[in-house]
């Protein structure tokens, strides 16, 4: 790459980076309010009195505060520690700038039952204790000098509900996100290469982008990073997105002579897209990815870009041993090199949806995964499982699965239940 070359990517990159505010993406795990209650059915109320809840940041297991006892309803097997009702409650304020904003909550997991309310408001209730989920909290919201209070309630009392430890509470993390009225949807970009080449690699991208405001006419600009942060290859359109609606844009792009993702050579990609209107940025949104392929032989079995591979798989649960579930980057990292020390190359996510996390690090460091989404369907393996949620929350749950996890190169495999009964 010549100079002037090198200048236009540190240039563009600089005018990206210049432009996060469209979208703002704040953890929020600090200070927490929390309390174990059994019988608190207004707690979810702004004016209830939490002054002598214990502060704790989140990610957090209550469960494994607690000292073992095989006494306890969860059994051994439920990793012999306590379940109960547990609450969690935040104050926090925006500011009158963030008005016209649209503004979510993220959860990147809560164990189990979760209800989450926002000044009263009940936002949802979720019985999938794994899976991601999002809430729309704007017109709920003050701003200003008024709080906001945000209440959280992880039921986990009926046991025994599992076969492995679970562990309870908000133990995933979780992110306040703003955005403009027009906006790239939640998990909203899907990345396929339905052409690969030693020479070229053809990238389309699928891009929901919703508008919760007035109708306009959008410019939309995706780049293509390499894992150095140059740009490989970009693409310009435009689209008038009409008011109150999510509407879908796709996109081919070639990248020559691609970086092949592999399990020796994890090499990872970047779509950046932004969303304009009159030369004002109103979103962008990254989304990693990685080019390969795959395809099974009855003969010579799985191969990965046209080589042969032996798959040399385990299963492994969320926990994370004597630290429990709340969920600690560099613990599940240690797992994962402890795994390939021992020559493992595939990870089965034993039996749900695994955090964030573990799927970023597959992504960087070479491993296969094949992610699993129930332990059982609509027969019980367990007294009080996720059975009885079976056919209600099935749909939802494995449709965001998907959402969230199809842009991993590591996934090489679905599975949709682990020895369902059925």
């Amino acid at each position: 790459m010549n100079k002037f070359s090198l200048f236009l990517s540190v240039l563009f990159i600089f005018f990206f980076s210049a432009g996060t505010e469209a979208r703002e993406k704040i953890s929020f795990n600090k200070n927490w309010r929390f309390s174990l209650l059994e019988n608190s059915q207004e707690a979810f109320s702004p004016t209830w009195d939490d002054s002598g809840w214990r502060v704790v940041n989140v990610p957090h297991d209550w469960s494994i505060e607690a000292d073992f006892s095989d006494e306890y309803p969860a059994t051994p097997g439920g990793g012999a520690l306590p379940g109960r009702n547990g609450w969690y409650r935040k104050t926090f304020t925006l500011s009158e700038a963030d008005q016209g904003k649209m503004i979510y909550m993220d959860f990147d997991g809560v164990y189990c039952k979760s209800k989450v309310w926002i000044n009263g408001h009940l936002l949802g209730f979720r019985p999938n204790g794994y899976v991601s989920f999002r809430y729309e909290l704007t017109p709920y919201l003050h701003y200003g000098n008024q709080e906001n209070v945000l209440v959280v309630q992880a039921d986990n009392s009926r046991q025994l509900n599992s076969r492995w430890y679970s562990g309870s509470g908000i133990y995933r993390n979780v992110w306040l996100v703003k955005t403009d009225p027009v906006h790239v949807d939640h998990w909203g970009t899907y990345i396929t290469t339905p052409e690969i080449t030693r020479n070229q690699a053809v990238v389309h991208i699928g891009t929901m982008i919703k508008n919760s405001g007035s109708t306009r006419e959008i410019e939309i600009a995706t780049s293509i990073l390499d894992q150095a942060g140059r740009i490989v290859t970009q693409l310009k359109g435009s689209k008038e997105i009409r008011n109150l609606t999510a509407e879908k844009i796709s996109q081919s792009l070639a990248i020559s002579n691609p970086q092949l993702w592999d399990l020796r050579n994890p090499y990872l990609y970047t779509a950046v897209t932004e969303l304009k209107a009159n030369g004002e940025v109103l979103d962008r949104y990254e989304t990693p990815f990685g080019i390969r392929w795959f395809h099974w032989n009855v003969e010579t079995g799985f191969h990965l870009n046209g080589q042969p591979t032996k798959i040399l798989g385990v299963c492994l649960h969320h926990d994370l041993g004597c630290l429990g579930a709340a969920i600690n980057t560099r613990a599940i990292e240690r797992q994962l090199e402890i795994m390939k020390e021992m020559g493992v190359n595939a990870i089965r996510t034993s039996h749900n949806p695994p955090a964030p996390e573990l799927l970023d690090l597959c992504d960087r460091m070479g491993l296969l995964v094949q992610d699993e989404t129930f332990n059982m369907w609509r027969k019980q393996k367990s007294p009080h499982d996720y059975a009885q949620y079976f056919d209600e929350w099935h749909e939802r749950a494995l449709t965001d699965q998907i959402l969230r996890d199809r842009n991993h190169p590591s996934i090489f495999m679905w599975s949709i239940g682990n020895e369902v009964l059925e």
